[in-house]
């Protein structure tokens, strides 16, 4: 009965570093290149 309970706990710790770790990606990019994007916004509806 333990042994299950066991598995399942490891599998949602596994999903939730992966989560943890995509979101830090995803920061590291948006930090990196939104800049830019809001350049590329703002270009966009300045020549509109």
């Amino acid at each position: 009965m333990f042994k299950r309970f066991q598995k399942t706990g490891q599998g949602l710790v596994e999903y939730a570093l992966i989560l943890v770790l995509v979101a830090v990606v995803v920061i590291v990019i948006l930090s990196l290149l939104g800049p830019a994007i809001g350049n590329v916004f703002s270009n966009i509806v300045t020549n509109i």
